[in-house]
């Protein structure tokens, strides 16, 4: 059985190019097909493995990393890769890497992040904010036919998927929404055992909040949270969001740029809780802090439902407002964790669990449904 896999752009670390790392981890001779690739420090774990691009990649630098702009030149793009002598294709995806064709009886997999959700379940956010700064006002008019078609070529990718993996139940949820489809879940891996510490770890005093900034993440929310309550906050990782993020931020809040995994991993296991304003389909960062011994004060949506127990692993805040955050964060304050407690929830979302799950799923469904 010969097994390849796709996934829409490799220029940037996250929770979807780990999960990437871990499905070429459980078949190590597929190669590994995506639209564009940077060879970084950052990404330093795909730096010899077989990616290969497609045309995008011929695009200058500043172009192909503006994902925004090439959503149909990415479809397209990915129709193009010659995948006939490939059994079983899995493509992960939240974007385009889905559109992939296939051999006739081969069988498309695709481990679905979530439907795109510029088109579908974020559209309202995109439309107000579509990320493109001073020419906002001139890209918005524009935004809803070219969402109606978008919505278009995605449900005709769609129709190429033979069978759908959720990342969560969140996004079970917006595949029978959006797409029409049944699918099955299997939570992301965390790598359990980088971010455990090996024997116990002191406290810093300050909260954490780690990840793309994006708009949607609403790390401003913790920012101004943090603003008002007077608490230190260190802000890990780049984005889209960063200088905005950086203009709201006062005396008690300190940004981290492109630190290295162990930097990243001392900052989660000193942090004396990770804020989780956002609304994430599943949230591998946030298993990370309790894997870190981490405590997490959550919004209470979507994927942290999967992930926490309120009062043990953390707690949660019932609006995405600075407010409702500030509540929690001097409720939080009142109360005690167990370290051990944590990292026990963490072991069921480990990298060995979503390998045996994924063997599973691939070994049972290597046929085209009836």
């Amino acid at each position: 059985m010969k097994i390849a896999l796709t996934y829409d752009w490799l220029t940037n670390i996250g929770g979807a190019e780990r999960v990437l790392f871990a499905l070429h981890e459980a078949y190590p001779d597929a190669p590994i097909f995506v639209s564009a690739f940077e060879p970084t420090s950052l990404l330093y774990m795909f730096n010899n493995l077989d990616v290969r691009t497609t045309y995008i990649q011929k695009l200058p630098k500043p172009i192909r990393r503006r994902h925004q702009l090439l959503p149909v030149v990415r479809a397209h793009s990915f129709r193009q890769i010659d995948l006939k002598d490939y059994d079983v294709v899995i493509s992960s995806a939240s974007a385009e890497a889905k559109a992939v064709r296939v051999r006739k009886d081969a069988v498309h997999i695709c481990y679905c992040h979530t439907p795109t959700r510029y088109y579908w379940s974020h559209y309202e956010e995109y439309r107000r904010n579509p990320g493109f700064g001073n020419l906002d006002p001139f890209i918005r008019p524009l935004i809803p036919p070219f969402v109606k078609w978008m919505r278009h070529l995605d449900m005709r990718s769609v129709q190429g998927v033979d069978y759908f993996i959720a990342n969560s139940h969140a996004v079970q949820k917006r595949i029978k929404k959006y797409y029409h489809r049944d699918s099955t879940v299997i939570f992301p891996p965390v790598d359990i055992r980088r971010f455990k510490p090996e024997r116990p770890v002191k406290k810093g005093d300050y909260y954490l909040v780690s990840g793309r900034q994006n708009t949607y993440k609403r790390f401003d929310i913790a920012i101004e949270a943090c603003n008002r309550l007077g608490r230190r906050l260190i802000v890990v990782g780049d984005g889209t969001e960063h200088e905005k993020l950086v203009k709201i931020a006062g005396p008690t809040i300190e940004f981290v740029v492109g630190p290295d995994d162990q930097e990243i991993t001392k900052y989660f296991q000193g942090a004396k809780a990770l804020l989780w304003p956002q609304v994430e389909d599943f949230g591998i960062v946030l298993v990370e802090a309790l894997a870190a011994g981490t405590p997490v004060i959550a919004y209470e949506k979507d994927g942290a439902l999967d992930t926490m127990i309120d009062g043990v692993t953390g707690l949660f805040f019932k609006e995405q407002t600075v407010s409702s955050l500030c509540k929690a964060i001097k409720k939080f304050e009142t109360m005690s964790f167990s370290a051990a407690k944590l990292q026990k929830q963490a072991e069921k979302f480990s990298e060995e669990q979503f390998q045996k799950n994924i063997h599973k799923f691939v070994a049972s469904h290597r046929k085209k449904p009836a």
